[in-house]
């Protein structure tokens, strides 16, 4: 199995439930220069870059440029928002 398999290249950003454990674990598809719109989570998560590079922002002026094996803490109710530099491959932990 492969990440990439799991998207479409039409959608400019694509999301696939990977596993349901305990918690959450979903891959994120962004195409380059396309943005996963402002948003919160619930709970706390962790955004992993598995390849390419993003970067994330949040309401509280954080900006960090994630490549690939790069992650960030995201806090829960803050909303927040990712830019795909190039074609980037996500992993999202809840």
């Amino acid at each position: 199995m492969h990440l990439k398999k799991e998207h479409t290249i039409e959608k400019p950003v694509s999301v696939y439930q990977l596993f349901h454990g305990e918690g959450i674990t979903t891959s994120i598809q962004i195409i380059q220069g396309q943005e996963l719109k402002a948003h919160s989570s619930k709970v706390p998560a962790l955004l992993l870059c598995v390849q390419g590079e993003v970067v994330f922002e949040n309401e509280n002026g954080v900006k960090e440029l994630l490549k690939s094996g790069d992650y960030v803490h995201i806090e829960p109710l803050i909303k927040h928002w990712v830019l795909a530099n190039v074609e980037s491959q996500l992993i999202l932990l809840k």
